[in-house]
């Protein structure tokens, strides 16, 4: 054990800090309490504060015999005694007497500083790469001893202490030391360990006490309402996607693979009725969840916010606890179960991850040491208007730091893929739904958020080069330029680009009636003449189907069959177009009523062949994506795509071709009116025979049959400018993917 320094000291406990202690002032507890070496007297000086205590001794910690005891000194609780033959290094053990009960305790004063001057220099100038390991509750063994070390930053507290279940909720008893080079608190406190419920318990400069605030850095944390963090620390995990892991390590930013992604809400996707309406856990989503998304032929999970949240309704997108997984569903370990049975299972887990905003809960950031540490103080930046959530200082390093860190953090500790960034456009505008005056301009006059976009771009470069091959998936709303493009030449670095506008657009046309869809045939073709400005992903979310906007099915123009067929040819659509793939739960089986986050979906409509047609017809898309190069390895250049023929407006047919990296093409044909065109031909770039590997109009799929039964062979007819052509029969809302044989 590291010894105290020897320092002189006065006897006892001189008034004004006797005092500090009983009130709960007591700035640096550890220059009064605890053991101090009287240099001068050549004896150590014990100090202890134990409300409600009638006795204390000093007792030899291995041998239990007493070498003294300690005088009542001040008030309630606060005793002191001098011991000629004890020094450092200290070695003892406080024997407390409550009435007629003896206890016997570690004095947690005794104990040396756990963060190391190297550690605080790091968190102070924000280079810290796993500041997890150093804050929050970490349960370690101290000179032989177990406890908990509890460190949180608060730099302009006037006094921090942890309280918890194991000193009963009364901050006077572990008021923690302070390292003012980083404004971090400290304390370890032997004895606790892990299951135990904490907080924090902190006074503002001026003295006023504060709500008890959660732990930033919490592994864990209660079940809503209730909002205590929970003791668990880093424990070790028995991972078993070791060979996923270095796959994607060595291929995790490469993007020529297929990705399809099945966008997920973990407390809706099923519940458990017969047991009060219960979520399921982890445990439960592994064994039921993965097969199900694997069998569908996915690439990818993509969980809602994960994050201890203390609001449902919010669904994860107004976090308390960043670094704690909601324990809605169970503990850190079994969160990363569910992701180890992902992986083995073959698929990828991205998560929602929300910078942007807080929620001002009196127990989460908001306020936290009595100043605006986390949030910009100025409301014009730092309150959302649309949210009433407060938004991070973004310009402050040691917030930064912070964000930067949780994003590494999930990407390491629990092997998470990619990190959806969630309401990008919100952080990159100083305007951001704000009327004139609402908003201040930044140093030069505009509506950029310099801080934050410096901050977005720091985050991407050490998620790309810290982060174990993961990724980044912006929600950008606007026509920002180059957000999937790197740093390095002028751009925010994320992996991805949600493609907002292809969303809108094409949702739109398919509300539309089909007589009036020839007026509205460029929202079809407009998302080309940008598509390969960014890394882009076709995204139908959670947001397209909440808020009165109806299901995907309940926006489809038509008569039920028609709404269905519609529905197929979207997908369709969207699985032939430039760009990764997302889906939420329920749009796979069309989902008639709108997403609930406190209902599971409506799995019985799948005794319906309609909606079981529209699920295979996912199931089968994803089998053809995947196992056609030309449909994902050339996304996001113009090299992968041809039109073929984007102009027939008057038909509303569209058609294109996708090319593979090696120039095997697949050739999509769309029809999206209800009417059955025969001998439609259509230009291809070679003869012989073209397969037809999809149908959306096929009655597996709950279509009328109607199609090329299963192929045709081209005609040495020139057409749309190539030198061989195909007379199709073009099914009725429908699409076709061909392909050459051989």
């Amino acid at each position: 054990m590291k010894r105290h320094g020897a320092r002189t000291h006065t006897r006892g406990v001189p008034g004004g800090m006797a005092d500090s202690i009983l009130s709960g002032d007591l700035r640096d507890p550890f220059s009064v309490l605890g053991p101090h070496f009287d240099r001068d007297a050549q004896e150590t000086v014990i100090r202890v504060f134990r409300p409600g205590a009638d006795a204390v001794a000093v007792i030899d910690r291995r041998s239990g015999a007493l070498i003294g005891a300690l005088d009542r000194s001040h008030g309630d609780g606060l005793f002191s005694g001098r011991f000629p033959r004890l020094t450092p290094p200290y070695d003892y053990r406080l024997r407390v007497l409550y009435g007629e009960t003896a206890v016997e305790a570690e004095d947690p004063y005794r104990f040396a500083a756990w963060l190391g001057e190297l550690d605080c220099h790091l968190l102070a100038e924000g280079t810290h790469l796993t500041p997890w390991t150093r804050l929050g509750a970490h349960p370690v063994t101290m000179d032989g001893v177990d406890g908990t070390v509890f460190s949180v930053w608060a730099p302009n507290a006037r006094r921090v202490s942890v309280v918890g279940d194991f000193n009963g909720w009364d901050g006077r008893i572990h008021p923690m030391r302070l390292h003012p080079g980083c404004g971090v608190w400290e304390i370890f406190v032997p004895g606790v360990g892990p299951g135990a419920l904490y907080k924090y318990e902190l006074k503002a400069r001026d003295g006023h006490l504060l709500p008890l605030k959660s732990d930033p850095y919490a592994f864990y944390a209660e079940k809503r309402p209730a909002t205590a963090s929970i003791v668990h620390g880093l424990q070790p995990y028995d991972w078993q996607d070791g060979a996923w892991m270095d796959t994607r390590r060595r291929d995790g930013h490469r993007l020529d693979g297929p990705v399809s992604i099945y966008e997920l809400h973990a407390g809706s996707w099923k519940r458990v009725p017969e047991d009060g309406n219960r979520f399921l856990t982890w445990a439960e989503l592994a064994d039921q969840l993965v097969p199900y998304v694997r069998d569908l032929g996915f690439t990818h999970i993509e969980l809602l916010p994960v994050h201890e949240h203390p609001f449902d309704g919010s669904w994860g997108y107004q976090p308390g606890s960043l670094f704690a997984p909601t324990s809605r569903y169970g503990s850190p370990e079994d969160f990363k179960a569910f992701i180890d049975a992902c992986h083995r299972a073959g698929l990828g887990v991205i998560i929602d991850w929300v910078p942007g905003h807080f929620p001002t809960d009196a127990h989460a950031l908001g306020w936290f040491d009595g100043t605006h540490l986390y949030e910009h103080s100025d409301p014009r930046q730092g309150r959302h208007m649309d949210w009433g959530t407060l938004i991070y200082n973004f310009g402050r390093t040691e917030v930064q730091h912070y964000l930067i860190a949780n994003a590494l953090y999930w990407c390491r500790e629990f092997h998470i893929d990619g990190l959806r960034v969630d309401a990008v456009a919100s952080m990159l505008y100083l305007d951001y739904s704000r009327k004139a005056g609402e908003w201040v301009p930044n140093r030069h006059g505009g509506n950029e958020n310099l801080e934050a976009i410096a901050f977005l771009r720091r985050l991407n470069e050490v998620v790309f080069a810290h982060g174990d091959g993961a990724t980044t998936m912006a929600e950008e709303s606007t026509a920002w330029p180059m957000v999937s493009r790197p740093t390095s030449v002028g751009g925010l670095g994320f992996g991805y680009k949600w493609n907002m506008g292809w969303m809108h657009d094409t949702l739109d046309y398919f509300k539309k009636d089909p007589v009036h869809r020839r007026w509205h045939h460029n929202q079809l073709t407009f998302g080309l003449m940008y598509a390969f400005s960014e890394n882009f992903v076709l995204p139908f979310s959670h947001d397209e189907v909440v808020h009165g906007k109806s299901s995907l099915f309940g926006r489809m123009n038509g008569d039920r069959w028609q709404k269905f067929a519609n529905l197929r040819a979207m997908y369709a659509m969207m699985w032939a177009h430039p760009g990764k793939k997302l889906l939420f739960m329920g749009g796979e089986f069309a989902q008639v009523r709108e997403w609930n986050h406190d209902a599971s979906l409506d799995w019985h409509l799948l005794d319906d062949p309609l909606h079981r047609g529209v699920q295979g017809c996912l199931k089968a898309l994803n089998a053809v994506y995947r196992s056609h190069p030309a449909l994902h390895q050339q996304d996001f250049g113009p090299q992968g795509f041809d039109w073929v023929d984007c102009q027939d407006a008057d038909n509303s047919v569209l058609s294109w071709l996708r090319w593979s990296a090696e120039g095997t093409p697949l050739l999509a044909v769309c029809n999206l009116t209800p009417v059955v065109r025969r001998g439609y031909r259509i230009g291809v770039p070679s003869g012989g025979r073209w397969a037809e590997v999809l149908n959306t109009d096929s009655h597996w799929f709950g279509g009328s049959g109607q199609g090329n039964d299963g192929g045709i062979t081209a005609d040495a007819v020139s057409c749309h400018g190539r030198p061989a052509s195909l007379a199709l029969t073009l099914p009725p809302l429908s699409v076709l993917y061909l392909t050459p044989e051989g």
